[in-house]
């Protein structure tokens, strides 16, 4: 039965890892993750899930394990950040070809040098080509539920691909606040054990891993980025399911007071709900502003987001991460592409924030659709990526 509790993010994600009643478990601990698999831990030695629990040497070795339990057939999770995301670079795009739906949490932190352990989007964005499901949360109900969302969209026979939640390092996953924490047999009546096609088993066997030589290596490639345009009406479906078992639906992005909005704050994670905040004040003082907050990030629901974005006649578009050399950062540029054919397109203007954990504020904010708007009146963007609070740097 669900029951409430004060949890951090990362605490309401060990809980909805141990209703989903997962078989596998690797660990290795990097900070701010580290107390998932802390508490999963626990739940192992108190005899409250019945998992194997794999304390690894690495976190390349962690998603090995998973990958090579999954391989098998069996429910597997692992939990990672920053440095840690980049040791497991290649086996990202080994688990997402071999189809393995291994379910994963990142909480973003930003990546060397110089070392630094707080939040931004830096390691995630470094590694969003990799094939992977990708859904960025912006509280520990949601990132709860995501977990247990993510299992039954990675485990559909017609999707079978990894899956990872991603929230805010520290912002999010050290922050306490009220979660309802599903029950494992309503979780379980949601998602069921299925058998799944195509597992290692010495009664039928088979091959993965396969080498595949320029002949037919595109083919191979192109099959997941076949089924990846299946993933947004899947997990659309997925959220109507789970909104039929638990009363609540996520959708695949958020919408904040987008109505009659001139500018669209776009942004993902935490920021977005202090974009509220800030939306609020502004509207007070007659700037038409709203917000469109991307929940599933990888695949992107091109057609979705076209729809929902062209009414705007700015687009103001947050990014938590660098792409050195680019245009933008990387949300910039994905938004950006998607109106790369469009004769009547809104402007837009990339502003980078909360680097290294840096504080983005309401004030901040407020200042950034500011910006826009002194764009908008002139009807041209002069520079459309800026740095925002660079000391030293002028913006305007």
């Amino acid at each position: 039965m669900s029951h409430r509790l004060v949890l951090s993010t990362n605490y309401a994600i060990a809980y909805a890892v141990k209703s989903c009643d997962v078989d596998v478990i690797a660990a290795y601990p990097i900070t701010p993750q580290t107390t998932v698999v802390e508490k999963l831990s626990e739940f192992v030695a108190n005899g409250e899930l019945d998992a194997e629990y794999v304390a690894a040497e690495s976190e390349h070795t962690a998603l090995s394990v998973v990958m090579g339990a999954s391989a098998v057939g069996a429910r597997t999770f692992t939990a990672t950040s920053s440095q840690g995301l980049a040791l497991m670079h290649e086996l990202l795009f080994i688990a997402s070809t071999m189809r393995l739906p291994v379910v994963m949490s990142v909480a973003n932190r930003s990546l060397n040098m110089p070392l630094n352990i707080h939040c931004d989007y830096q390691d995630m964005m470094a590694s969003r080509d990799c094939g992977w499901v990708q859904v960025y949360v912006s509280s520990a109900q949601e990132a709860h539920d995501t977990i247990i969302q993510a299992y039954k969209l990675a485990e559909r026979s017609d999707i079978l691909v990894p899956v990872v939640v991603c929230y805010d390092g520290f912002v999010l996953s050290h922050t306490y606040e009220p979660v309802e924490v599903r029950g494992k047999e309503e979780v379980l009546k949601f998602l069921p054990r299925v058998k799944r096609p195509n597992v290692l088993d010495p009664e039928r066997p088979i091959t993965m891993g396969v080498m595949a030589l320029p002949d037919y290596a595109y083919e191979f490639k192109f099959q997941l980025v076949d089924v990846l345009t299946k993933v947004p009406k899947a997990l659309e479906e997925v959220d109507k399911g789970f909104e039929k078992e638990f009363g609540i639906n996520y959708g695949l992005y958020e919408e904040y007071k987008t109505q009659d909005a001139d500018i669209l704050l776009i942004a993902m994670g935490a920021i977005a709900s202090t974009a509220k905040i800030a939306i609020d004040r502004l509207r007070e003082k007659g700037v038409k502003v709203g917000l469109f907050r991307p929940r599933l990030y990888r695949p992107i629901p091109i057609d979705v987001w076209r729809e929902k974005l062209r009414g705007a006649r700015m687009l103001t578009i947050v990014d938590r991460a660098i792409s050195f050399g680019a245009v933008g950062g990387p949300l910039f540029t994905d938004v950006a592409s998607i109106f790369a054919n469009e004769i009547d397109r809104p402007l837009m203007m990339n502003f980078i924030v909360g680097i290294g954990g840096r504080d983005v504020t309401v004030k901040e904010l407020m200042d950034i659709v500011r910006t826009s708007d002194k764009a908008l009146q002139r009807g041209r963007v002069e520079k459309s990526c800026i740095y925002y609070g660079v000391r030293g740097v002028e913006y305007e």
